[in-house]
């Protein structure tokens, strides 16, 4: 795996939009990612279609791709972020120019939608990316970035020596505040009690991590853009529902889980990480459990649930490619290699 170069204080962070426009549509939320970002010693740039909106996403596919690969081409960027997911990353794989990203490997780093941008990136220049943060949803936060996102942020990002073990946060939240009436802006959103992660299944697994949001990685399935899940370690989580107060409906989920069944997915990796379900009742959470439980009862790997990635904050920044290690006897989750090199 091609690793980028660690990022500096001091160094320059793109926000780019391959995918939702809703940077044009609220901007108050990438200007407190800049500030937060500016504050602890960065520098931010954008492009013609961060701040853009055209028929949901942020530009046309040409433009987006433009943008990307000018990010990627820009001498002085040395990380890039993603403003939020969407739903029109797909629209860029046919037209990415993956050579100039082989040749100018960069850290990039993003969510939901954007998991389809990991996997192609990995598959097409072999690269490794960062499952963490976006400038909208985690930099853009009220007051600031939660510390337990931009501590894992900075392990993954900013240094050459692996994670290594992973805790779970103290707190989190799922609460959805109104961008448009700047509610947001209001007070911060409420926390609650992490309760920790849970052991669905027992055993050690330890592999390569791949993943990303569930509905975003199987529209890859049978395309040139898929990966190998040969003695991976897989993660999954689930993004917002049509209402962006619930989180997506659990027999859409249930049946996406039953799809990594019939793909054979699951008899090839090695174990299984399940992020913390976002929109979801007490009852649902329960449900969703379930869930898992019934669609790994025949197989033989560990399956650890309700860990801090996804949609719900705070959250680690997991990056792609690199060894891990899951461990039930030992409670252990943990990034065994760095994602980055000096």
């Amino acid at each position: 795996m091609l690793k980028p170069k660690k990022l500096n204080k001091g160094d320059t962070i793109a926000f780019v939009a391959p995918s939702s426009g809703l940077g044009g549509l609220f901007p108050h939320r990438l200007d407190a990612a800049r500030n937060f970002l500016v504050a602890k010693g960065f520098k931010v740039k954008e492009f013609p279609t961060t701040r853009g909106f055209n028929d949901g996403s942020s530009g046309t596919p040409e433009e987006r791709a433009r943008d990307l690969i000018a990010a990627f081409n820009d001498k002085e960027v040395k990380a890039i972020v993603c403003n939020i997911g969407g739903l029109s990353s797909n629209e860029l794989l046919k037209i990415m120019d993956f050579g100039v990203i082989k040749k100018n490997p960069k850290i990039f780093c993003g969510y939901s939608d954007i998991s389809i941008l990991h996997y192609a990136f990995q598959k097409k220049a072999g690269l490794v990316t960062f499952y963490g943060p976006a400038a909208m949803t985690q930099f853009g936060d009220n007051p600031k970035t939660m510390g337990y996102t931009w501590e894992h942020f900075l392990k993954a990002v900013s240094s050459p020596v692996p994670v290594g073990k992973i805790q779970p946060s103290k707190e989190w939240t799922d609460e959805f505040m109104d961008w448009a009436g700047k509610k947001d802006l209001e007070r911060p959103r409420k926390l609650v009690k992490n309760d920790g992660w849970i052991w669905i299944k027992e055993g050690k697994a330890q592999g390569q991590v791949i993943g990303g949001c569930l509905s975003s990685i199987l529209k890859l399935s049978g395309t040139e853009f898929d990966v190998s899940y040969e003695d991976k370690v897989l993660f999954i989580e689930t993004p917002e529902g049509q209402d962006f107060k619930k989180g997506e409906p659990l027999n859409y989920v249930d049946s996406q889980l039953m799809d990594l069944r019939n793909l054979g997915i699951f008899d090839r990796i090695r174990g299984l990480l399940v992020g913390r379900g976002q929109g979801y009742t007490k009852e649902e959470r329960d449900k969703f459990r379930q869930m898992v439980i019934k669609h790994t009862k025949d197989y033989n790997f560990p399956v650890l649930m309700e860990i801090d990635i996804g949609h719900t904050d705070p959250m680690m920044t997991i990056p792609l490619g690199v060894e891990v290690t899951l461990d039930s006897e030992k409670d252990i989750f943990s990034i065994d290699e760095a994602g980055v090199v000096d």
